[in-house]
């Protein structure tokens, strides 16, 4: 498997939680604006070696999830500013440009040091 995009989680905003429900969660770089930190997980900003597409595997930790469909400003703010959001909801049309979705599966236990991988075969 070729490594796509790879990061670490470095720090949790106090309400990542909140969105659990939703079924997504939201990485940022350290640029993030203030009135978003609580609600990111904090990561560097790395590059992307190659294409983020659909049918490509993300892997949170240990867990793994293929990429259902990806909006297509998800890889120019993941790569420029850290920032993309994760939905779990298996959809295949996006709603939200900045998105990447995945298979509709539980959402992964994130925690400060969690790798997070973009994996293409």
């Amino acid at each position: 498997m070729n490594i796509i995009y790879e990061n670490q989680v470095k720090a949790m905003g106090s309400c990542v939680d909140e969105f659990q429900e939703e079924g997504i969660f939201i990485i940022f770089g350290e640029q993030a604006p203030e009135e978003l930190r609580d609600y990111c997980y904090s990561v560097s900003v790395n590059p992307i070696h190659g294409k983020i597409e659909a049918g490509q595997t993300l892997k949170i930790g240990e867990n793994t999830y293929q990429i259902t469909a990806v909006g297509e400003e998800a890889p120019v703010t993941l790569a420029g500013l850290g920032h993309c959001t994760i939905n779990f909801s298996g959809q295949t049309e996006v709603d939200l440009p900045g998105t990447i979705y995945v298979e509709n599966k539980p959402m992964p236990k994130v925690e400060i040091g969690t790798m997070i991988q973009i994996l293409a075969d």
